[in-house]
């Protein structure tokens, strides 16, 4: 069968497109995946194999006990702990604090709301750079450095951009369900927690997963505010492992990638779990826009 005409010509042109775009995505994905099978690949050799020509992907063999060998060289399951501490907390107060603001941005009309937002947004022009040394001294006159406090407080008072992305979408919410929540004798918290969030579980979902792989690999904070040993998180013990192998002679590169990818290990569990509501926001937003 031969495709004739204008409508033959629209098949094939868009079958060729089509395809370009395949073969763009397909080596798209082999680049920005590389550096991860390498990272995976090297977690599993040895050391002399780690700088073998022709580099093996696959060892033979397959060093297993390099993930439960770097777990003792520093107090990582200690660390692991500190880590999901801040993170659950930190997840916690800005799902909270955000939401409830995005939610009077969006459902509530007030004077000076619009002013309100536009300085709220405008926060976001402001590099972390200029901000870092007033907070630190700011913490530090509380007594809050070399504590958990920096890392966790602020999540409590919002994010600009996450107050942004949720407001935007309580917006597509029609209001009809707030009039009718109201003439049954429901509050604004009421409607807030029983109607908004219930349906705007895709943006909290991504929300959600930018905030905990933000925190979980947060190497800057911790560094900053947090000096004593026992409270350090996984990428401060991993960059102090760094520094204690460095120390020792020949980088021991297997043992660093095989710490990196038992770090990265969470990350991943929490794209999967938040993935379909990931998903479901982006195609909600896409059609909505």
């Amino acid at each position: 069968m031969t495709h004739d005409g204008p409508r033959g010509h629209t098949f094939v042109h868009t079958a060729l497109w089509t395809a370009v775009i395949y073969v763009l995505l397909s080596v798209l994905s082999v680049a920005f995946l590389a550096p991860f099978a390498w990272m995976l690949s090297v977690s599993v050799h040895d050391l002399p194999g780690v700088f073998a020509q022709p580099f093996r992907w696959v060892p033979d063999p397959v060093r297993w006990n390099n993930f439960a060998e770097v777990t003792t060289l520093f107090p990582f399951w200690r660390y692991a702990l500190n880590t999901a501490v801040i993170t659950g907390l930190t997840l916690a107060g800005t799902l909270l604090s955000c939401s409830l603001a995005a939610f009077g941005f969006a459902r509530i009309r007030f004077r000076g709301r619009d002013t309100l937002f536009a300085v709220c947004l405008a926060t976001m022009m402001l590099p972390g750079q200029v901000t870092m040394i007033p907070l630190y001294m700011l913490f530090s006159a509380l007594g809050w450095v070399d504590t958990y406090l920096p890392l966790i407080v602020p999540a409590f008072f919002g994010s600009p951009f996450y107050i942004f992305l949720l407001r935007q979408f309580f917006l597509t919410i029609p209001k009809e369900y707030d009039e009718a929540a109201m003439l049954d004798g429901a509050g604004r918290l009421r409607i807030y927690w029983s109607i908004v969030l219930p349906l705007a579980r895709p943006a909290l979902a991504t929300v959600a997963l930018f905030t905990f792989i933000g925190t979980w690999n947060d190497f800057f904070g911790p560094l900053i505010y947090l000096n004593s040993p026992e409270l350090a998180t996984l990428t401060l013990g991993l960059n102090m492992l760094k520094a204690q192998i460095v120390g020792t002679g020949a980088t021991q590169w297997h043992l660093l990638m095989a710490g990196s990818v038992l770090i990265m290990i969470p990350n991943v569990v929490a794209f999967l779990l938040a993935q379909k509501q990931f998903l479901k926001g982006i195609a909600i937003g896409g059609l909505r826009g």
